[in-house]
């Protein structure tokens, strides 16, 4: 079955969490099916299982920092990003965690090649990158091979804040937007197409070793 999707509007951060862990149970009790949420946020940070560095100014602009389970250092939210949360089974598929990952690279770096804008990877930094600047975050997490937590891609954010903070670490990253690179594209009008090149993306890896 391909995986289905549901825009979800501008969601509190702690509100889409707790959605997706209560919906992560759901289908790994086979209770209800996996799903891509697709949601903006209000300005958050959240931080990953390692180290996020110095996040002082982030508070004392008024960000709230939250700590996740997923994978990666500090990133942020915010109105203008497009988030996208894959409760997919995974290991039920025999995809496999490496290449869920690649997967979900692949299906931003394509939705960035038919918008024209000439994306790619970055040796040693998970995400997706138009030169040495990051246009999206992966970060994922999994339990009984079962995804959450997902991808953060730029379309049309107000990319001020990430100067407050290391995004994902790295000191000499830069970060870009889609609308800084020339596509202006809000998040809900980018869904339908990304949800439909995603589930086409599972479907082909399912069963594949």
């Amino acid at each position: 079955m391909s995986v289905g999707w549901r825009w979800l509007g501008r969601v509190p951060y702690a509100d889409a969490a707790e959605w997706q862990r209560a919906r992560r149970e759901d289908v790994i009790a086979g209770r209800r099916p996996e799903i891509l949420a697709l949601v903006e946020h209000p300005r958050v940070v959240t931080t990953g299982r390692r180290d996020a560095g110095d996040l002082d100014a982030v508070r004392a602009a008024g960000i709230p920092v939250v700590a996740t389970e997923r994978g990666g250092l500090a990133t942020w939210h915010g109105p203008g990003q497009l988030v996208g949360y894959p409760i997919v089974d995974v290991g039920g598929r025999g995809i496999g965690v490496k290449r869920f990952v690649a997967l979900v690279e692949d299906v931003l770096i394509g939705w960035a090649a038919e918008a024209g804008i000439p994306a790619g990877r970055r040796d040693g930094h998970p995400g997706v990158w138009v030169g040495g600047a990051k246009l999206a975050s992966v970060g994922l997490h999994f339990r009984r091979g079962v995804s959450m937590h997902g991808f953060a891609l730029n379309l049309t954010a107000d990319l001020a804040d990430f100067a407050l903070f290391t995004p994902c670490g790295i000191p000499e990253a830069e970060v870009t937007s889609a609308s800084r690179l020339g596509v202006h594209a809000p998040p809900e009008a980018v869904c339908a197409g990304l949800a439909a090149r995603f589930a086409e993306a599972v479907d082909t890896a399912t069963g594949r070793h």
